[in-house]
């Protein structure tokens, strides 16, 4: 049996990974807002160094694996918390929990989003990648709340990129899926939002495989970058949505 930190537990893609696991026989900490086995606001820096503490005793001998599903979507009306919890939630935890990690020769998947490769703020993106959250405030401004959500996507992939090798090196595995459109509480606000809802509508209707994600599809795919069977696997990208990436990026690589 092994053990595992999931963010977002308390519901959409969180809550299908911690199913996933649990029925693999894993044991599973939970963390969210509420409903969770760690209660802890990853907006901020309290927040997280309150969690990483928390994990930090509950797993005493170490962590075999860490994902970090907890993120706020593109509608949401407080702009500035998207890149907080996105990006610096996510990071906070990899970074605070990489000894604990290592000891355990662990494994971090890291939810990224097909958005990532939108066009979005460049100076946005580069000040999260530097960590730099006077700079990143100063760009917000200026952004939409969708930018700032594959802005934040874009950088917390290009972070993992930069970061796998060192982290490899200590015997820890980083990896991301990118999951194209799922359904879970956060789109389905999207989804029945009066100005981006025909929009989301007619992409619905574009995914090559003809379907929505869903949970169980995303929980899968983290099932296996977590896993033995991906021990050669790390700084990747997963992209998990129904071939939307490559319809629209089929010259990408």
């Amino acid at each position: 049996m092994g053990g595992y930190v999931v963010t977002g537990s308390a519901s959409g893609i969180g809550a299908a990974v911690c199913e996933r696991l649990v029925s693999d026989g894993e044991r599973v900490v939970g963390l969210d807002r509420q409903d969770a086995d760690i209660v802890a606001d990853l907006s901020t820096e309290s927040g997280r160094r309150g969690a990483v503490s928390q994990i930090l005793s509950a797993f005493p001998d170490g962590l075999d694996g860490l994902v970090c599903c907890a993120g706020i979507g593109g509608t949401s009306p407080r702009v500035e918390l998207i890149p907080e919890v996105n990006f610096f939630g996510s990071v906070a935890l990899v970074e605070g929990l990489a000894d604990a990690l290592a000891q355990r020769h662990g494994a971090v998947v890291l939810v990224s989003s097909n958005s990532a490769p939108q066009p979005s703020d460049d100076a946005y993106i580069e000040a999260l990648i530097a960590g730099d959250h006077a700079a990143m405030a100063a760009r917000l401004s200026a952004v939409s709340g969708h930018a700032a959500y594959s802005g934040s996507k874009q950088a917390l992939a290009r972070w993992m990129r930069h970061k796998a090798p060192d982290y490899a090196r200590r015997g820890v595995r980083l990896n991301a899926v990118a999951p194209g459109y799922t359904r879970t509480a956060m789109t389905a606000e999207t989804e029945n939002h009066p100005e981006y809802g025909p929009a989301i509508k007619e992409f619905l209707a574009s995914i090559p495989l003809g379907r929505a994600g869903e949970t169980k599809d995303m929980a899968n795919a983290i099932g296996f970058l977590l896993s033995g069977e991906a021990a050669f696997v790390s700084g990747s990208l997963l992209y998990v949505d129904g071939g939307h990436d490559a319809m629209f990026r089929p010259d990408s690589i």
